[in-house]
């Protein structure tokens, strides 16, 4: 299993649209990774007024081929990933806001 720490700007004008995407299910039903992608994304912190950041499950190579072409390069610039071991990610980001206001 591989797990990544990664980075984004999110392009702010379509977030709204990837909110409606995840309440609704559309992405945790992906085959076959949108459940780690759903995960993710409903998780995601502010590192930075306009940098996100989230851990990841991935197996593609290179990282996030499958994501980004599906969801992430629609709704995100900039993305970079960082080898973390599982939960690490986490665990290093849980004190920042959280990117979707509850």
């Amino acid at each position: 299993m591989a797990y990544y720490l990664v980075k984004a700007k999110p392009k702010t004008h379509l977030l709204p649209e990837l909110r409606q995407r995840l309440d609704s299910g559309e992405i945790k039903k992906m085959k076959p990774f949108g459940t780690a992608l759903d995960m993710g994304l409903n998780g995601v912190r502010l590192i930075e007024a306009d940098v996100a950041i989230w851990e990841e499950e991935d197996y593609c190579s290179p990282p996030l081929a499958m994501e980004r072409a599906a969801v992430l390069d629609t709704y995100f610039v900039e993305l970079s990933v960082e080898h973390a071991k599982c939960g690490e990610g986490w665990q290093k980001i849980e004190p920042l806001p959280m990117m979707w206001k509850k």
